[in-house]
């Protein structure tokens, strides 16, 4: 049996999960005061997902970098690809908030986008 600790995200109580998993598949969950902690436990131990956010070069903008984050979520064991990916994108100014910088990151299907306008250098 595998049995992993972890905060729970899902709410403001951040609960201490205990979770485990039996050799047959059967997942308990122990410590959460609401259903959703159930549930993100489960999601965690069986495919755990994230958010990706970071930072891409720009060129010829008033600022060098513009924040973006992915547009959903992505297996976590893709989050350092998806990392190498981005350090790699460069992107013309001007660009806008929610505009498209990657549109299928580490071939997981997901979009990145940006979440901040960045105006053209004069």
């Amino acid at each position: 049996m595998e049995t992993r600790v972890f905060t729970c995200i899902r709410c403001p109580m951040g609960c201490e999960l205990t979770a485990s998993i039996s050799e047959h598949g059967v997942i308990t969950v122990k410590g959460n005061a609401c259903i959703r902690g159930e549930q993100y436990a489960k999601k965690e131990l069986i495919n755990p997902l994230r958010v990706l956010t970071t930072t891409v070069r720009v060129i010829g903008g008033i600022q060098a970098l513009v924040p973006v984050r992915t547009r959903g979520e992505i297996p976590k064991e893709k989050i350092m690809d998806g990392i190498r990916q981005l350090k790699q994108i460069q992107v013309k100014a001007p660009i806008q908030i929610g505009e498209v910088v990657v549109e299928n990151l580490v071939d997981s299907g997901v979009a990145v986008i940006a979440t901040k306008t960045v105006r053209k250098r004069e």
